[in-house]
């Protein structure tokens, strides 16, 4: 018997799933928390080592309960962030900036209309604090140790895949997949390599960055551990999710509940470009060759969540929201907008902060955390407007992950404001399942059957309603725009 690992390396935890490919079936998972540290207001940073640590704990104990018998590896990662190190001592040098810090954001604003319509037509992304390559300026500029090692060839710097699979393979594969490196801010969506123009504008020097690959293609052997096998799918977390809910086609969307939404609707073979602040993204065809997706993410929504647990001490657990929410006929005209460090599509305001509106003497918790669920599904509401009209495609329906699509509250009240079905399927972890699927295709195997439906969660014929609900959240978005 042999098995396929999915490492998935998210914003909160490390994880590592088994999967039987004799039987094309879930086994086991690992997992570890990792600590997200807020130095300053809207700073956000992790540790590499504690990342690298955690992620060969639970690789290793996914290789116990293998026996050893690994047929190779698919890693899905949190894009965006960066992690700088020294080739030498593999020792990280600072740091690592996450994706949702915002401490270059003053910088993007400043890149002149101009230059920002240049790195839109060349990426598919908006200038932006969320994307990479501001934060490799950033740790070029700031971190003295960092001039040092690029002097010496020393300096390596990339994405958390990269970071892992250098870690993995030794130091012998300094790579990158397509995906990754599209959400860079440096990869021309044309050529599929790193832009010499954007490079030189942004002063990154490509000896610095990865080499980047197509997703199903050999990344490396791992190395570390006894024994070795290959790893042979690398995919960012939400191309991932899309490709393990099988939404390969055009016109076919998902949407993945986690720290941050996001949302991502396949395009096919051609990238189209958005006019309402969406993101052309690279994706995973259905045979694993490189495809195109428009995306749209929230910031925060289960962080807003996790914030009425540990920071409001409103709720216990997560799970209490959707018994909360339920307590209530509706949130008594409260409105909360997610904003703690800014807005992103389609409104990208990196200085709008959190709101809650509506509040009257009546208000009690369960009203709030209503709201705060009910923000996360006018959110994506938000994406799909934009994304109908930029595609010119109708969404007819939606396949939804990630942690929140548990919620059945959330999940129905989504369909409600979309005014379409969604998709919840049997198998929520999309994100590891699409990258052991494509680890395993790039070997010739199989991990999974079909995908498989566990509830559909059809929408309300009241449109009118609903539609005034989501109009009414629209104006409290429009105070946290205000300067």
């Amino acid at each position: 018997m042999s098995y396929i690992i999915a490492l998935d390396s998210g914003t909160t935890s490390v994880r590592a799933f088994l999967y039987d490919t004799e039987r094309g079936r879930f086994v086991h998972r690992a997992q570890q928390e990792v600590e997200n540290k807020y130095p300053h207001p809207g700073w956000v940073e992790q540790d590499a080592d504690e990342i690298w640590y955690k992620a060969a704990y639970v690789v290793s104990d996914c290789l116990r309960v293998a026996g050893g018998s690994v047929a190779g590896m698919g890693i899905t990662n949190q894009r965006e962030t960066v992690v700088a190190w020294n080739a030498k001592t593999g020792e990280p040098i600072c740091p690592t900036i996450v994706w949702q810090c915002r401490r270059t954001s003053a910088y993007c604003a400043s890149i002149p209309k101009e230059d920002a319509k240049l790195i839109k037509q060349k990426t598919g992304l908006l200038p932006d604090a969320y994307f990479s390559a501001s934060k490799i300026k950033w740790i070029l500029e700031n971190v003295p140790e960092a001039g040092r090692l690029m002097k010496e060839g020393a300096l390596r710097v990339g994405t958390v895949d990269t970071f892992l699979i250098w870690k993995l393979t030794e130091g012998k594969s300094f790579v990158t997949d397509y995906t990754n490196a599209s959400r860079t801010m440096l990869f021309n969506l044309f050529i599929l390599d790193w832009d010499e123009e954007l490079l030189a504008y942004f002063q990154i020097p490509r000896e610095i960055l990865a080499e980047p690959r197509p997703s199903n293609a050999k990344m490396g052997e791992a190395t570390v551990f006894r024994g070795r096998f290959p790893i042979t799918g690398t995919v960012g977390d939400q191309q991932s999710a899309l490709f393990g809910q099988s939404c390969c086609e055009a016109g076919e969307g998902k949407i993945t509940y986690g720290t941050g939404l996001f949302m991502l609707f396949a395009t096919g073979k051609t990238p189209v470009f958005s006019a309402h602040g969406l993101l052309t993204t690279v994706a995973v065809g259905r045979d694993g060759s490189p495809a195109y997706a428009l995306e749209g993410s929230m910031f925060h929504a289960g962080s807003g969540v996790q914030w009425l647990r540990d920071e409001m001490g409103l709720i216990e657990t997560a799970s209490e929201s959707e018994r909360l929410a339920m307590q209530v006929e509706d949130t008594g005209g409260v409105y909360f907008v997610p904003a703690f460090t800014g807005l992103g599509a389609p409104y990208w305001d990196s200085d709008a902060r959190g709101l809650i509106a509506g509040i009257t003497r009546g208000t009690r918790k369960e009203h709030i955390v209503r709201a705060v669920l009910e923000s996360i599904a006018y959110g994506a509401r938000d994406l799909a407007d934009c994304m109908t009209r930029d595609s010119k495609l109708p969404l007819v329906a939606v396949r939804v992950d990630g942690g929140a699509s548990a919620n059945n509250f959330l999940m129905q009240f989504q369909a409600d404001v979309l005014g379409i079905p969604v998709d919840r399927p049997v198998e929520l972890e999309s994100t590891a399942l699409g990258a052991a699927t494509l680890a395993a295709q790039s070997l010739g195997i199989s991990v999974s059957g079909e995908r498989a439906t566990e509830r559909l969660f059809t929408p309300s014929l009241n449109r009118p309603y609903f539609d005034g609900l989501y109009a009414s959240y629209r104006d409290a978005v429009r105070r946290t725009l205000l300067k």
